[in-house]
């Protein structure tokens, strides 16, 4: 193992991993940030931000297309409603998350793609 690829402590580890679900107020981006770099490092890492990754995923693709389907006139304001609907509950689904995980437990979130695997 290089010294690049050191092992996390179990604190960092479940640092990380809360990070990872408190990310989701910015969508999937720090998720999958922590997942493609860390996830080899740690597995309580590696698991929650995979779990953080599914469930930030699909939400953030659709915010971003309402937010440009928000550029049409007749349903601007429509659509610009519901991508700050969607993104007030990823902010809620990840705080919980969060501090679940900074607890040591995992997180299932009630609704998730799973879409990596």
């Amino acid at each position: 193992m290089s010294a690049d690829a050191q092992s996390l402590t179990s604190a960092e580890d479940r640092q990380w991993a809360t990070i990872a679900h408190f990310g989701g107020i910015l969508g999937c981006v720090p998720s999958l940030i922590i997942y493609l770099v860390l996830r080899d490092r740690g597995p309580f890492t590696a698991q929650e931000s995979k779990e953080a990754l599914n469930f930030t995923l699909p939400p953030t693709v659709l915010a971003l297309f309402l937010y440009l389907l928000a550029l049409i006139d007749p349903i601007s304001s429509v659509c610009a409603v519901l991508a700050v609907l969607i993104w007030i509950a990823l902010t809620v689904f990840s705080v919980r998350a969060g501090v679940r995980v900074n607890k040591g437990e995992p997180y299932r979130y009630p609704v998730n793609l799973r879409l990596i695997h």
